[in-house]
């Protein structure tokens, strides 16, 4: 797998602090051996903590899980993973933009590392000058997908969900979450009216879909595709430009007219501001190689994950463009946080 290829959109500043760490990430590159012990003084002398803001089983806990392990192997120190669920991950996100100790870390997902501040200006850490990129993991676009009392064929469902108007509801995992945010754009670039309907998690969006409370979602592919293959919902179209290698059988949005429709979910490791750049190019490195091991890209891909291992200016570059996207939409519909 390749790394996502670069936006278009403007990008947001990073504070000169965050610009300044990230630049020497760079330079650390160039210095840093492969084992990194020599440039990081013994770094790291006791376990990691690798903290994950949602319960256990869910998706960024089964991906912190897969990377535990090997990670664990080739820094020399075990790899603890703590879940520390709510406010969409932000909690924990939190408490690694705080920790002080040196050894922790975040599997965080892009709403955590983006958009935050933007959804709730009371949210007690900036992702774009608390935290700083380490690597994109994964990433996946979403699966456009409908009730299976709806029409059989994609192009009907757009058509019928303008002639519905606001008597369709859609679902979503929470407002200002991404699932929400492409909901409204899909909603400017199809001609939709559907009224939003927050739930829980994932998992209550399926029950209403099938129950017929709503109509349509848009949902990662490790959710939707067992769905779809047990006969129980249908996949529509996914937010991405072209087919992709997750579902090739389901067309892009693109592909049914909804033209510059692109839209991704990611997931990410983060660490403290603080962290020397030698000790994030340490880890950045070890998770550009553990993603690509056939095994792991393998469990990866099965949890609905194309694999991307960047280095940190990747995923600082990532988080700029997304956060500019994302907030000229939120601003644009009045989205907040719940």
């Amino acid at each position: 797998m390749v790394p996502p290829r670069s936006s278009s959109h403007p990008s947001v500043s990073l504070s000169r602090r965050a610009w300044l760490h990230t630049a020497a990430l760079g330079v650390a590159a160039l210095a840093v051996p492969a084992a990194g012990s020599a440039q990081t003084g013994g770094w790291p002398s006791r376990p990691l903590r690798l903290l994950v803001g949602f319960p256990p089983g869910s998706s960024p806990d089964l991906t912190a899980r897969t990377l535990a392990e090997p990670l664990a192997q080739v820094l020399g120190q075990p790899v603890v993973v703590e879940n520390r669920p709510g406010a969409g991950g932000n909690i924990a996100a939190e408490q690694v933009a705080r920790a002080n100790d040196g050894h922790t870390l975040g599997l965080m997902i892009n709403g955590n590392l983006t958009i935050a501040k933007i959804l709730n200006p009371a949210t007690p850490y900036d992702p774009l000058t608390d935290l700083a990129p380490v690597s994109l993991v994964g990433t996946a676009p979403l699966v456009l997908t409908a009730s299976n009392r709806l029409p059989a064929e994609p192009a009907a469902v757009l058509a019928a969900g303008r002639e519905a108007g606001d008597r369709w509801n859609y679902g979503t995992p929470g407002a200002g979450t991404v699932a929400h945010i492409g909901m409204e754009m899909l909603k400017a670039a199809a001609g939709w009216r559907a009224v939003h309907v927050p739930y829980p998690g994932n998992p209550q969006v399926v029950t209403a879909m099938i129950q017929g409370d709503v109509q349509v979602a848009l949902l990662p592919p490790g959710v939707a595709l067992p769905q779809v293959q047990a006969g129980r919902l249908r996949a529509v179209g996914l937010t991405s430009p072209g087919r992709s290698t997750l579902a090739p059988q389901v067309p892009s949005l693109a592909e049914l007219g909804l033209r510059g429709f692109d839209l991704e979910i990611w997931n990410a490791v983060a660490a403290p501001v603080t962290w020397p750049a030698a000790q994030i190019q340490r880890v950045a490195a070890a998770l550009a190689e553990i993603v690509r091991r056939p095994e792991v890209r393998q469990k990866l891909f099965a949890q609905g994950w194309q694999v991307a291992g960047t280095a940190p200016e990747g995923l600082a570059q990532r988080m700029r463009t997304d956060t500019a996207r994302m907030k000229a939409i939120i601003e644009r519909n009045g989205i907040r946080a719940q």
